[in-house]
């Protein structure tokens, strides 16, 4: 059994040479890697509530989720097969780890959020999907690479939480039923995204990190096909121009791309700093929405926006881990076959 870095079943390397001659630790390039693909998350998937609000607008909710993710499921396949080498699930726990990962990440969490963002402005879906870092950070500390929470961290949950609640009070003081549904799926979408990041972090498989993503996407494709299949979506399918944008950034940009850099963060990345996408993408997809789609937030809203923000911060500065710990920077172990 060899010890692998999942990214492609490439070995991790014990030192790299620099030009000059010295030998740089692989901490300084993992740590580059870390930066990448948070940048990626950050610029994506804050952008994709622009998309994803046009996508529902124009086409049938399940049927354009469940093709954006079995299109990105097949094409990243492709790619970690034929060009990274990977192998295809071969074992019946593969199989069962990628059903698994895919019900979570893909089915529930994307299911939940992309039916709940017909009724919420893209900004305020934003906002409450930050709420995933406290779900990650809280639920982080079980599993066999759990990361314990310090005094700081759980003061920052708990102001976290108090933020989400000012977030959900509805603008204007009116209340309606579809509002609130709205806004609770969205945050059992973020739990049903925790379980399923933590769940990954702790599986051993012996599939790439790129197949693995890939696999997951297909299986809750499949489940979104279902429901798409059921709900009679097929016939509602009217191609146009702007729905068939958004679905091509969605599928390329924010599933094939993002969704890479996310499986990556998962394996080598404690909970709170994978959690710091939280307060960036919202700030990200609150400027977009102001801008495009004109959307503006309550007082209180913008209020508890500061609040969750201000405790996603605490939690990445004081909460838990940091870049420059040891077992951040450590490559996971994996079996080949």
């Amino acid at each position: 059994m060899a010890d692998e870095g999942r990214w492609g079943g490439v070995t991790a390397p014990s030192r790299l040479a620099s030009p000059t001659g010295t030998e740089d630790t692989p901490h300084a390039a993992h740590r580059t890697r870390l930066v990448l693909c948070l940048a990626t998350i950050y610029l994506v998937w804050g952008s994709s509530f622009l998309f994803s609000k046009i996508a529902v607008s124009h086409l049938p909710v399940a049927l354009f989720s469940a093709a954006r993710f079995l299109s990105a499921g097949a094409l990243l396949a492709l790619v970690a097969h034929f060009g990274w080498g990977s192998s295809f699930p071969r074992r019946l726990e593969d199989w069962r780890h990628v059903v698994i990962a895919g019900f979570f990440m893909v089915f529930a969490s994307n299911g939940l959020n992309i039916w709940a963002i017909q009724y919420l402005p893209s900004n305020q879906s934003a906002l409450l999907n930050g709420t995933a870092a406290f779900w990650i950070a809280g639920l982080g500390v079980f599993g066999r690479r759990g990361h314990p929470l310090s005094r700081w961290a759980v003061v920052s949950l708990i102001v976290g939480f108090l933020g989400t609640a000012l977030m959900l009070i509805p603008k204007g003081g009116s209340l309606h039923l579809e509002h609130v549904l709205a806004e609770s799926a969205a945050l059992v979408a973020c739990c049903a995204w925790a379980i399923g990041t933590l769940y990954y972090r702790s599986v051993n498989t012996t599939l790439s990190s790129l197949m693995f993503m890939a696999m997951q996407m297909c299986m809750g494709g499949l489940m979104l096909l279902a429901v798409a299949l059921l709900h009679g979506d097929v016939h509602r399918w009217t191609p146009n121009a702007p729905g068939l944008i958004a679905f091509a950034y969605l599928t390329l940009v924010s599933s094939c791309l993002a969704y890479t850099a996310y499986g990556w963060l998962s394996l080598n990345a404690p909970p709170a700093i994978i959690g710091t996408y939280g307060y960036v993408n919202p700030a990200i997809a609150t400027v977009i929405g102001w801008e495009f789609l004109d959307e503006r937030l309550s007082g209180v809203q913008i209020a508890g926006m500061v609040v969750i923000i201000a405790a996603v911060c605490l939690l990445t500065a004081f909460g838990s881990s940091t870049l420059s710990e040891s077992k951040t920077l450590e490559e996971p172990e994996t079996s080949s076959l």
